[in-house]
């Protein structure tokens, strides 16, 4: 049998490898390599959608765009939901929610028309990052500025260490430089351009350290 074959090879020998791929010509052929394969692409959306809802957003939405995003054809409602296993009403929500966010396309107007990803995704976070994260930043900024101020106001000891609320204050402060630049940067989409990007956030880390 192939599987004795499997344990009897040694590992990295010719035979080995002559035995996975014949393995793989037999699961091309009785279609369960494809089904296999379907499923791995399943617990990657699955993933993605858990990642998504970790940030506070719904499951589904990641679920969906990483499943166009890694089709090499675009897919109907339909067939995204028999895919995910999930609800048409379901998809239909959730579809409808990325297309308004820029996140996903139909190819025509037409009702049942199928539906690609749009691999370009910062723009939409970035309206995210900047309407979410930096509108809660910016409370507690301005939070500790005031309470600064009100403790020099006061003068002399009080309970409250300034040095610590000064301390709080920059680290916001560089919490907003860091989401700027996060907002401010087009995240590249191809190798050559990720040393730029790297020399950005190096040079955030250093201003941590001098911290």
């Amino acid at each position: 049998m192939a599987a004795a074959s499997d344990s009897e090879a040694m590992p990295g020998g010719s035979g080995s490898k002559q035995n996975r791929d014949h393995a793989v010509r037999s699961l091309s052929r009785s279609g369960s390599g494809d089904e296999r394969l379907q499923g791995l692409i399943r617990r990657v959306c699955e993933a993605v959608g858990d990642f998504i809802e970790y940030w506070g957003f719904k499951a589904v939405h990641g679920r969906i765009w990483t499943l166009l995003t890694l089709a090499t054809e675009p897919m109907s409602q339909v067939e995204i939901a028999e895919f995910l296993g999930v609800s048409r009403s379901l998809v239909s929500g959730a579809v409808a929610d990325l297309t308004k966010r820029g996140l996903v396309q139909p190819l025509s107007d037409h009702r049942n028309a199928p539906y690609q990803a749009v691999v370009d995704i910062w723009p939409s976070i970035s309206e995210v990052l900047r309407g979410r994260e930096w509108m809660l930043i910016e409370a507690a900024r301005l939070a500790l500025d005031s309470a600064i101020e009100e403790v020099e106001l006061v003068g002399g000891v009080t309970r409250w260490d300034l040095e610590r609320l000064e301390f709080l204050l920059r680290l916001t402060e560089l919490a907003q430089a860091f989401l700027r630049l996060l907002i401010g940067i087009r995240v590249p989409r191809k190798l050559k351009g990720v040393g730029d990007w790297l020399k950005s956030s190096a040079q955030f880390m250093r201003s941590l350290r001098d911290l």
